[in-house]
């Protein structure tokens, strides 16, 4: 039963007229998007029509690779693959997908052997690193977006970096490489201790950080070290800074909650680790 209204649903579906859709010789079908009232069974036949939503596309912090970057005009960059990530990085791309390089969501507008080519925005390349790392031909860190069922190794990276800081030293110790890093004012309120900061996209947790969060360090094991571009970077050179999301949505959450009792922006209490410790958070 179930065979004889498959083929009889094939041949409606690819019947010119009421009862099915316009061919165009077996290769696209085009159908109107609504239901088809013509015969009893027609008007129960509907061709699907997808929602559409806005990406949001999502990263974990787990680099894939390194790449380098070529500027192919004002505003367009050719991001070359190393040997070591083409396998990872170029056979699942899409047109339109989105890759962090560096942190910085990028979205994919053609496909090239070794890697991509996509635009880039004035405001990225003056708030990002990636003009540095253009023009000093160092190398990128190198994720796709996640996927369903993929694995969330790391934390939800956004590919929005909030900010840059500075490397301050790197030291080597018997079993890892502690990083000391400085962070501008627009990340420094979102690093605290134990939490989640992407470095140059990658995912690393805070292992001391000063009050205000603008001096903080990180324990890199020798496998992220030597795999990621953080073994590139000098002491006094930049990196891209995003912090932890879940941080940012408590702090709106805390800023402006669902009914605020009305207060003066002055009146305002500064979001601070003694806050949330007292209002229960930490």
């Amino acid at each position: 039963m179930l065979n004889w209204f498959a083929k009889l649903l094939n041949r409606l579906m690819n019947r010119p007229g009421p009862w099915g859709c316009a061919s165009n010789g077996g290769r696209d079908r085009v159908c109107p998007d609504g239901p088809i009232v013509d015969g009893s069974i027609g008007a129960l036949l509907r061709w699907p029509s997808l929602p559409t939503s806005p990406r949001l596309p999502m990263f974990t912090g787990l680099v894939q690779g390194l790449g380098t970057l070529q500027s192919l005009g004002p505003y367009q960059l050719e991001i070359r693959c190393a040997d070591g990530a083409i396998a990872a990085i170029v056979p699942t791309l899409e047109i339109g997908d989105s890759v962090a390089v560096d942190g910085v969501c990028l979205t994919v507008e053609v496909i090239r052997d070794r890697g991509f080519i996509a635009a880039v925005s004035p405001e990225t390349l003056s708030k990002t690193v990636l003009g540095h790392r253009l023009e000093h031909q160092q190398p990128v860190n190198l994720e796709t977006s996640l996927r369903v069922g993929s694995k969330i190794g790391g934390h939800f990276v956004t590919g929005h970096v909030d900010g840059t800081g500075e490397l301050v030293s790197a030291i080597a110790s018997a079993t890892s490489w502690e990083l000391e890093f400085l962070a501008s004012a627009a990340i420094a309120r979102y690093i605290v201790p134990k939490g989640s900061v992407a470095i140059n996209g990658i995912s690393l947790t805070v292992a001391t950080c000063s009050e205000s969060g603008d001096r903080f360090t990180v324990a890199v094991i020798p496998h992220t070290y030597a795999e990621t571009n953080l073994s590139a970077i000098a002491p006094g050179e930049p990196v891209n800074l995003e912090g932890d999301i879940l941080g940012k949505y408590v702090e709106k959450l805390i800023r402006h909650p669902a009914n605020p009792s009305p207060r003066s922006p002055e009146s305002e209490e500064p979001l601070t680790l003694e806050f949330l410790q007292d209002h229960g958070y930490l």
